[in-house]
């Protein structure tokens, strides 16, 4: 169990996470909702401009990248949600 949980973390890191790449992908009109799992499907049914319609480059595996981003986004579902809707919140850290 360790192995395929190490060799998961590894791939993820050799390959990328689509999620992560929306996550920083700063580009008007980009999807936000699911954004890594419609990135990594828009790649695996042969979208040609990834970088044009989403602003972050699909991951090198988007076929193993799919199942972990879409676990992903379902987890931060709700913030993506709120920011899709125009609801932003201005946090800082500190004491």
């Amino acid at each position: 169990m360790r192995r395929v949980l190490a060799g998961l973390v590894i791939l993820a890191q050799l390959g990328g996470c689509a999620t992560l790449r929306t996550l920083d992908a700063n580009k008007p009109g980009a999807p936000v909702v699911y954004a890594g799992t419609r990135l990594d499907l828009y790649v695996i049914n042969g979208g040609c401009c990834p970088q044009d319609r989403f602003g972050a480059e699909a991951p090198a595996y988007p076929g193993l990248d799919l199942p972990g981003s879409a676990l992903l986004d379902t987890v931060l579902l709700p913030l993506s949600l709120l920011t899709a809707a125009g609801v932003g919140f201005n946090a800082t850290g500190g004491l």
